[in-house]
């Protein structure tokens, strides 16, 4: 088996995880729900501080406005926190791009808050693992790089995000900007299992809400004179999950409306989801959509409206990931834990990166498992095997061929 080459083993040597289970656990002590703007604005100092030991141009990114559709069936403005944006040699021929998200999917009023020892190697705690821990890897990873001949030749971006953890709509944007060009890119989720195990292929992600107006009239003088928008709103969510299949999962999710028992309601909204795992899936359901749309405005003489869609493209594995894949999986085997990957059915941004056509590995963040949870928890250990697996992988990625 390859041996680590005498810069690869200094490499290695530099990477310095003392700081890092300190800065997951004052990083897990702020709320940073992504609706929690000002827990996220206080996150977002916190990483501009520590990112600022590294070199290049640091910035904190306004959210592009996004429209959301509320119970009342109204588009109002969804507020997002700022995007942590650090860009480092941009004329560098070469470059990377490097991901992370600082959002959770717990709010302000979520009762799990604080962190709990589990034993002497894990750790309990809201976004330990989703994903503070990997904003860790991504910083420890990035200091040992710079510390390395080869940094001087590469150039890359880390984006750390605020709105993850809804779908990245008001980062998308960006993402896309940083991704252009890039010849690889890094996502630092976590480990698809508690193993190690990465996430290769992925589904995609569609959401929508659909806003159905009827007739309201009085239930017992005249309800035929109306037209009953929650009873419509049904029928389109029967519909939808009649459209459930392999390789397209389906997922009507909630109806807000209604009214008084006595009063034939007029207004109803249903949200639901898609999970496509080919981009031909998701063009067949959209004509599908459309014609069970027209169909139940004709059944049930209401209007409907349908705001949003495919936010997280279908993740394929073309043959440039594929290599990329290979370096991980090699890396991490030199470094004594081999690896594989699993197909996936959750997203991330590593849909959108590798929509822009950039081959990325989107798992490269810390062990831990029951994300999403309150029995969220950190396999602390490997905050600094994933740091080295990352460093190790960034210098080979700049030394060796192109993907």
């Amino acid at each position: 088996m390859q041996q680590f080459s005498t810069l690869e083993t200094a490499l290695l040597e530099s990477v310095d995880a003392a700081p890092m289970l300190g800065q997951v656990k004052v990083w897990s002590a702020i709320n940073t729900g992504t609706g929690n703007l000002a827990g996220l604005a206080q996150q977002a100092a916190l990483l501009a501080d520590a990112f600022a030991m590294l070199p290049g141009n640091l910035t904190l990114e306004a959210p592009a406005a996004i429209n959301a559709v509320s119970a009342g069936g109204a588009e109002v403005p969804v507020e997002y926190g700022q995007h942590l944006v650090l860009r480092v040699r941009p004329d560098a021929q070469r470059r990377f791009l490097l991901t992370g998200h600082m959002d959770t999917v717990f709010p302000a009023s979520d009762p799990f808050q604080s962190q709990t020892w589990l034993d002497e190697a894990t750790l309990n705690g809201p976004g330990v693992a989703d994903m503070k821990g990997g904003i860790s890897v991504i910083l420890a990873a990035l200091q040992a790089f710079e510390a390395s001949s080869a940094a001087a030749a590469i150039g890359y971006d880390v984006l750390i995000n605020a709105d993850e953890e809804t779908g990245s709509l008001s980062s998308a944007p960006l993402i896309a900007k940083l991704a252009c060009g890039k010849a690889a890119a890094l996502t630092f989720e976590p480990s698809a299992l508690p193993d190690g195990t990465l996430a290769g292929a992925r589904a995609g992600s569609g959401n929508w809400s659909i806003t159905v107006r009827g007739k309201s009239a009085h239930a017992g003088r005249n309800p035929d004179d109306g037209r009953n928008a929650i009873v419509a709103a049904a029928a389109l969510a029967l519909g939808l999950k009649a459209l459930h299949r392999d390789g397209l999962s389906v997922n009507p999710a909630r109806i807000d409306g209604g009214s008084a028992n006595n009063v034939v309601p007029d207004l109803a909204v249903l949200r639901f989801n898609i999970r496509p795992r080919e981009a031909a899936s998701a063009d067949e359901f959209l004509i599908l959509l459309k014609a069970l749309i027209v169909n139940v405005e004709a059944e049930h003489d209401v209007s409907v409206h349908l705001h949003g869609g495919i936010s997280r493209p279908p993740k394929p594995i073309d043959a440039r990931a594929e290599k990329l894949f290979g370096i991980v999986e090699e890396c991490s085997a030199l470094l004594g834990h081999p690896i594989s990957r699993i197909a996936s059915g959750g997203v991330c941004d590593g849909n959108n990166i590798a929509a822009c056509g950039v081959p990325v590995v989107d798992t490269m963040g810390v062990r831990g498992g029951a994300i999403h949870s309150p029995d969220e928890f950190l396999i602390v250990p490997s905050l600094e095997e994933r740091a080295r697996l990352s460093a190790l992988v960034l210098h080979r990625l700049a030394t060796g061929a192109p993907l």
